[in-house]
């Protein structure tokens, strides 16, 4: 595909859109991503031509969309390194930590036990596990961190203890775009016998992943960050583990055989997908994945971070603080300027950002804030976003100061 990124815009339909009358800047792209023409052609396509419900039928159409939804599997295997039989299609990153939460860690976790974390996670990947731990005695542990929002390694090793049963964490951070060490830590932490869940909502679409390698145990994340569509995304799980995890949900085609007093289960990763799925969603996801590929990983990687560098350089050089910026990730305040107000007033100029404590107010008391603003390009923003996003800080600075 051609690396002629303004060419790429135009396959993204809504950002010929305006909105409050100005041309739209969407920089809320770590919150949900835009979608191009590929993806949503493909959801049409479905239900003009493939709509029917999967595995049930005995007629053609049926199987067509059968086949459709099963050739997603394989894709997003392929596309973290994993195989099919590895690849659990949910609603989304929350529902896939949770299950691997109350399916396998629940039953596995006893008192006594510790959980790694870190204040930077999102409150996804930190109320299952504080539910986990008031349920089953385990206690959590937190990985301290440098002034970058990164695991120190070293401090790291010290806090992991023998007790240490399961590392939970971010591969990349919704707040400061930070890329934690997660192939380092997961050897550490497979050295004290635990098992590492990755959080790869930030990071799935955006770098290369390969599960494996990271020694990845279970990998979430989510379609609609990634091109795709709400309520669909994965959980990775290594066969052995979905073997001994237990379904959350109960219902049509997950079941082997049933009886009026008993039921039995078909093998992962089909006893986890009950009912009628989101056919559509995963087809979307396939289309998304096929796009992104054709594109480059390393490409994306490098286009997000230079956008993101632009615009941190651009905010401090318009008086405001920035807390970090990773990827295509730069969060920031205006002194004296509450975000909220800040992000009504760039909206009012047609620039899309997101304030708040974005689900991750212990990253928000390691930060010493209540909220911050953020802005999160993708490889379809380009200069000209920049560049608006910085003129709209500075006439918002100029705007509440009474210099305008």
């Amino acid at each position: 595909m051609d690396k002629n990124w303004n060419k790429l815009r135009q396959d993204f339909p809504i950002l010929a859109e305006k909105m409050n009358g100005e041309p739209l800047v969407y920089l809320d792209n770590a919150a949900t991503s835009q979608k191009p023409k590929s993806v949503i052609e493909a959801i049409t396509a479905f239900y003009q031509k493939e709509n029917a419900n999967i595995y049930r039928g005995t007629y053609a159409l049926s199987a067509k969309a059968t086949e459709a939804y099963e050739g997603v599997r394989q894709k997003a295997a392929d596309f973290i390194g994993g195989e099919a039989s590895e690849i659990v299609f949910t609603k989304g990153t929350t529902s896939a930590i949770n299950l691997a939460a109350f399916g396998y860690f629940l039953r596995h976790l006893k008192a006594g036990d510790e959980i790694a974390l870190t204040a930077a996670e999102h409150h996804s990947n930190l109320v299952p596990w504080q539910q986990v731990a008031a349920l089953t005695g385990a206690k959590l542990v937190f990985l301290p961190l440098d002034k970058k929002g990164r695991v120190d390694l070293k401090e790291a090793e010290k806090v992991m203890s023998d007790r240490l049963r399961l590392l939970a964490l971010a591969q990349v951070n919704n707040v400061l775009g930070t890329e934690q060490p997660v192939k380092e830590l997961a050897a550490l932490a497979k050295k004290r016998g635990a098992l590492v869940l990755v959080d790869g909502a930030q990071a799935a679409g955006h770098l290369p992943v390969a599960v494996k390698k990271l020694g990845a145990d279970f990998y979430a994340f989510s379609a609609h960050k990634m091109l795709g569509q709400t309520g669909t995304g994965v959980l990775y799980g290594r066969k052995e583990l979905l073997d001994q995890t237990q379904p959350l949900e109960f219902g049509g085609e997950m079941i082997r055989e049933v009886s009026k007093t008993t039921a039995t289960f078909k093998p992962a990763p089909q006893k986890f997908e009950a009912g009628s799925q989101n056919v559509s969603g995963v087809v979307a996801l396939g289309a998304a994945i096929d796009y992104l590929n054709a594109i480059g990983l390393d490409a994306i990687k490098d286009r997000e971070t230079e956008l993101g560098q632009a615009m941190a350089e651009g905010l401090r050089k318009a008086g405001a603080r920035v807390y970090g910026q990773g990827g295509g990730i730069a969060s920031f305040n205006l002194p004296g300027v509450h975000p909220h107000d800040l992000a009504t007033a760039l909206d009012a100029q047609g620039i899309a950002i997101r304030a708040g404590q974005h689900c991750a107010q212990p990253m928000m008391d390691w930060l010493g804030v209540k909220a911050v603003a953020r802005a999160s390009a993708a490889f379809y923003n380009n200069e000209a976003d920049v560049e608006a996003l910085i003129k709209g800080v500075q006439a918002a600075k100029e705007f509440f100061n009474g210099t305008r």
